[in-house]
C-alpha cells in the first residue's frame, strides 16, 4: 500500500479505465469520464498555474454543485493547491471576512469581493491550445480548507492537516465504502458533501450530481442510476417521508446500501419513518465536525435499541461530557461534548482559535449527554440554549416539537429578549406550499413554546428556514424573517 497524490489518484483511474463515467449531472445529462476528468483538469492546472496558483496556496471555489466544481478541485490538487469550497451566494461582508483570512491565490466561480485577488468566472473554458497531457506530480500539505457555515458566528475556514496523499488501497470508514454510487444532493461547498464526494473520487466512486435536489424524485433518481449511496439532511429526511413518492417507491430504492445523515438532530419520528422505508441495516447516522476532532456512528438497527442516539466513539475518537468547571460530567448529566483522536490535530483554523487543550481534547460546542452503554445523545449548541426563568431551554428540541405538525416542512426556534430583560422564545416556521392558514400554525408554535418560557414573534413563511446545507443562523434571525412572510405577524 502506498499513498500517492490526488493529482496522481485521478490520473490512475484515467489510466485504469478511461471510459468510466466517474460523474453524471442528473440536472443536465452532462456525464464525465475519467480519462475526460484527467484531460480537463490537467489543462485547468496549467491555466491556474498560469495564474499564479502554487503549491500550498489556497484557491477558493465559489461555485454551485456541478461537473466545473468538480474538475475544478482535480486542477487545484494537481497545481500542489489547496481548494477552499465557498457558497458562492454568501454575503459581501462575510465573503470579504473569509477572504481576508484565506489570502486565496485565486476564486474560482463568484468574483471575489477584494478585486486585486485573480478570478477565473464561472463557465470559463480554457483554450483548447493548452497542453492536456500529464502535469508535474506536486500536492499540497492541506488537502481542503472548508468554510464553516457560520451558524454561531462569521465563517471561518477550517484547513485540514492531512496531506492531498491518499493510500487508494487503505480501510475506508464503515459508513463511506470504498466502490459506490454516490447520489450528492446537497451543495458540495459544504463541507461534509465535498468531503464524502470527493474522496470518493480517489476510490472508486462514480458521482450523480443532483442538487438542488426536490425530494418527490429522489426515488425515481436512485433507481435510474442504481445509486448505493447517498448522504440526506434532516430537513430532506424530514420532506421524504412525508412525500408521495416515499409512499410509491416500492423497489425503486432497491440498489441503495447506505443512508447517512448527519449535521442536526433528526426528529425521531422521521428517523423511524426512514427506516422503515429503507430498512434498518441501510441507515447509518455520524456525529462529527468539519474538524475531524472525533466521531461517532450508529445504524439503524442499533438506533432502535437507543432511539435519539448518534452512537459511540468510532476508530481511535475518546469521549467526555464536561461541566462548565471543565470536570467529567456522570452518566447521564448533560455537558459539553469534548473528543480527542491520536496523531494531533486534524486542523487549524484561518480567523479563529480552537477550543483544543493541552491533552489534545477539544469541543465544538455542542452539548449532550452519554448514556450507560457509552451511547451519545446530542442535546444542541451551547450557544442556543436559552435561558428562561432560570431554566435551559434547547431550541433544537422545541422544534421537533412544532415540526410535529403535518404541514410544517421546517422550524427555527431562538431567543430574544424584551426591553425589560425577560426572555422570550421566538420561531420561524416553513410550511411551504401547504393550504393551511397562517394563525392556525402560529397558534400551534405558540402553544408548543408557552407550555416553557413567554412568547416572542411567530413568523409562518413559505420559504426554506436553513440554507441549502441545513444549517441557519439563530443570531440573524430578528433581522430577516420578514423575507418570505406569510402576513402579518
Amino acid at each position: 500500500m502506498t499513498e500517492k497524490s490526488i493529482g496522481r489518484l485521478i490520473s490512475d483511474r484515467a489510466a485504469d479505465h478511461p471510459d468510466r463515467v466517474l460523474i453524471t449531472d442528473h440536472h443536465t445529462g452532462e456525464r464525465v469520464t475519467a480519462s475526460e476528468l484527467d484531460r480537463r483538469s490537467n489543462r485547468l492546472s496549467r491555466v491556474f498555474a498560469g495564474l499564479g496558483v502554487g503549491t500550498d496556496d489556497l484557491v477558493t471555489v465559489a461555485l454551485p454543485t456541478s461537473v466545473e466544481f468538480v474538475v475544478t478541485c482535480a486542477a487545484i490538487w494537481k497545481c500542489g493547491a489547496t481548494p477552499q469550497p465557498l457558497a458562492p451566494d454568501l454575503r459581501t461582508a462575510e465573503r470579504s471576512a473569509v477572504e481576508a483570512v484565506a489570502r486565496p491565490a485565486l476564486v474560482v466561480g463568484a468574483p471575489p469581493v477584494d478585486d486585486t485577488v485573480p478570478w477565473w468566472p464561472t463557465g470559463e473554458v480554457p483554450s483548447t491550445s493548452v497542453p492536456d497531457g500529464r502535469v508535474e506530480d506536486r500536492w499540497a500539505a492541506s488537502w481542503k480548507a472548508p468554510t464553516s457555515s457560520g451558524s454561531t458566528g462569521t465563517p471561518k475556514v477550517v484547513q485540514a492537516t492531512a496531506p492531498a496523499r491518499f493510500d487508494p488501497d487503505a480501510a475506508t470508514p464503515a459508513f463511506l465504502p470504498r466502490s459506490a454510487v454516490a447520489l450528492v444532493t446537497g451543495p458540495m461547498w459544504h463541507s461534509a458533501t465535498f468531503t464524502y464526494a470527493l474522496r470518493g473520487v480517489m476510490t472508486d466512486h462514480s458521482l450523480v450530481l443532483a442538487d438542488p435536489l426536490d425530494v418527490a424524485t429522489l426515488p425515481a433518481i436512485v433507481a435510474e442510476h442504481r445509486v448505493t449511496w447517498m448522504m440526506l439532511t434532516p430537513s430532506q429526511i424530514h420532506r421524504l417521508v412525508r412525500s408521495d413518492a416515499a409512499r410509491r417507491s416500492g423497489a425503486d430504492l432497491d440498489s441503495l446500501e447506505t443512508v447517512l445523515h448527519l449535521g442536526a438532530p433528526c426528529p425521531e419520528a422521521d428517523k423511524r419513518a426512514l427506516i422503515d422505508l429503507v430498512g434498518p441495516q441501510r441507515v447509518v447516522e455520524i456525529y462529527a465536525g468539519s474538524e475531524s476532532n472525533g466521531i461517532t456512528m450508529i445504524d439503524g438497527v442499533d438506533w432502535l435499541r437507543h432511539p435519539g442516539s448518534v452512537g459511540r466513539p468510532l476508530g481511535d475518537t475518546e469521549l467526555c461530557i464536561r461541566r462548565d468547571d471543565g470536570s467529567r460530567a456522570d452518566t447521564g448529566e448533560i455537558g459539553e461534548i469534548w473528543m480527542r483522536r491520536s496523531g494531533g490535530s486534524r486542523y487549524r483554523y484561518l480567523g479563529a482559535d480552537s477550543h483544543r487543550d493541552e491533552q489534545g481534547w477539544d469541543t465544538l460546542g455542542d452539548i449532550g449527554v452519554v448514556d450507560e452503554g457509552g451511547w451519545l445523545h446530542v442535546v444542541d449548541r451551547r450557544t442556543h440554549v436559552v435561558t428562561c426563568a432560570g431554566t435551559d431551554l434547547y431550541p433544537a428540541r422545541l422544534e421537533q416539537g412544532i415540526v410535529g405538525h403535518p404541514a410544517v416542512r421546517e422550524a427555527v426556534v431562538y431567543g430574544s429578549r424584551t426591553a425589560d430583560g425577560e426572555s422570550r422564545l421566538c420561531a420561524v416556521v416553513d410550511i411551504g406550499d401547504a393550504q393551511v392558514g397562517r394563525h392556525s400554525i402560529e397558534s400551534f408554535t405558540r402553544a408548543q413554546l408557552a407550555a416553557h418560557c413567554a412568547t416572542g414573534p411567530i413568523t409562518v413563511r413559505r420559504a426554506p428556514v436553513r440554507n441549502a446545507a441545513g444549517k441557519v443562523r439563530r443570531s440573524s434571525l430578528p433581522e430577516t424573517v420578514g423575507a418570505g412572510a406569510i402576513g402579518e405577524t
